[in-house]
């Protein structure tokens, strides 16, 4: 059963040691330490990551690869490092003093509707009390100095976002257009979705809010906490 969700980004400045003397990320880190301290308070017996990757698939714990984004640390054979969004939900975890046990599941970046299903599936209506950890960044192309430069159509799917995740609107996040998500390269797509079929799956309402929305460098950050009444 799940019995809470926490929303996070996962740019790799959410790593310390890649900011600098200026921790442009502070707010943010908070946020997202908050976000977890919400959701431990629901109880958890396992937290599941689900972060967006090349493919779906499982994936055992390792280092995190801060060496490969221009930070310093051990170098880490590419086959062993985490995928981005969960290197920095491990790194989170680490954060926050997290003891519980983690699975760390990716979802591929362009999953169509039956690989999130069947991800969900294997994620909701377990015997424990499941807490579920999602990465997932919103639009890249939120200003002309954006990554992916400006597209108009960014702020109109980010919104739509926003909304459904303060709401806890599980079909609004469902219907997230996997194409014009590709195209605004929106990485959370997929993750969203997946978090919105399990929980829909368990049939348990839930309490939802944001706790933080911005797009400082053109990217949309989004933190978010889904809390299930039944929990």
């Amino acid at each position: 059963m799940i019995v809470g969700t926490a929303v996070c980004p996962h740019p790799p400045l959410l790593l310390r040691e890649l900011t600098g003397g200026e921790d442009v990320a502070a707010p943010l880190r908070e946020a997202c330490h908050g976000a977890l301290a919400e959701l431990a308070a629901t109880a958890p017996d396992r937290l599941i990551v689900v972060g967006g990757g090349t493919s779906t698939g499982e994936h055992n714990d390792a280092p995190v690869p801060a060496r490969a984004y221009g930070g310093d640390g051990p170098r880490v054979a590419q086959a062993e490092a985490l995928p981005l969004s969960l290197a920095v939900a491990r790194r989170l975890l680490d954060e926050t003093g997290n003891e519980l046990p983690v699975e760390l599941h990716t979802v591929a970046r362009d999953a169509d509707a039956g690989e999130v299903a069947a991800l969900a599936a294997r994620l909701a209506g377990r015997g424990e009390r499941v807490g579920l950890m999602v990465m997932g960044d919103g639009s890249a192309r939120r200003g002309v100095k954006a990554p992916g430069h400006l597209d108009e159509r960014s702020f109109a799917f980010d919104d739509t976002v926003h909304r459904a995740v303060s709401e806890g609107d599980t079909a609004a996040l469902a219907g997230l257009d996997a194409g014009l998500a590709e195209e605004l390269m929106a990485a959370g797509r997929a993750a969203w979705q997946v978090m919105a079929a399990a929980v829909e799956l368990d049939g348990v309402p839930v309490r939802a809010g944001v706790r933080y929305a911005d797009d400082p460098f053109g990217v949309q950050y989004l933190v978010g906490v889904w809390t299930c009444e039944s929990s």
